[in-house]
């Protein structure tokens, strides 16, 4: 079973920067497809970024492409997600999730293990 656990949110004026993370057990991330969700009050969940497992190929949501990036720590067995240049439209909470799947879709339902969420606010 894999358990996944968010850390990092919180709140920060628009222009600044977070980095959340998910630490990942019961599977290395090395053999997780795993992703960045957010949910936003009112809205659907919504795909923010994700990186395949072994190779670590990512692909972003073009609303974040270009500020956020997803990198993975193997030896903490960690996923990390460096949020930069924030603007309050990325104020959600964020939760991480994970597949061990080869075949998928960016989309929640393809994914099978979810974390707790991370609020982030992002003020004016």
């Amino acid at each position: 079973q894999v358990q996944l656990v968010e850390s990092g949110g919180g709140l920060v004026q628009a222009g600044g920067s977070l980095r959340l993370s998910c630490a990942a057990s019961g599977r290395a991330v090395s053999d997780l497809a795993m992703g960045w969700f957010r949910q936003a009050p009112g809205k659907e969940r919504e795909f923010v970024g994700g990186v395949r497992r072994s190779a670590g190929y990512t692909t972003y949501a073009d609303s974040v492409k270009g500020r956020f990036t997803i990198s993975r720590d193997f030896a903490k067995n960690t996923v990390y997600l460096q949020m930069n240049s924030l603007k309050p439209e990325d104020t959600a909470v964020y939760s991480c999730a994970a597949t061990l799947s080869g075949s998928f879709t960016w989309s929640p339902r393809s994914m099978n293990y979810w974390g707790q969420g991370t609020q982030v606010t992002v003020s004016s």
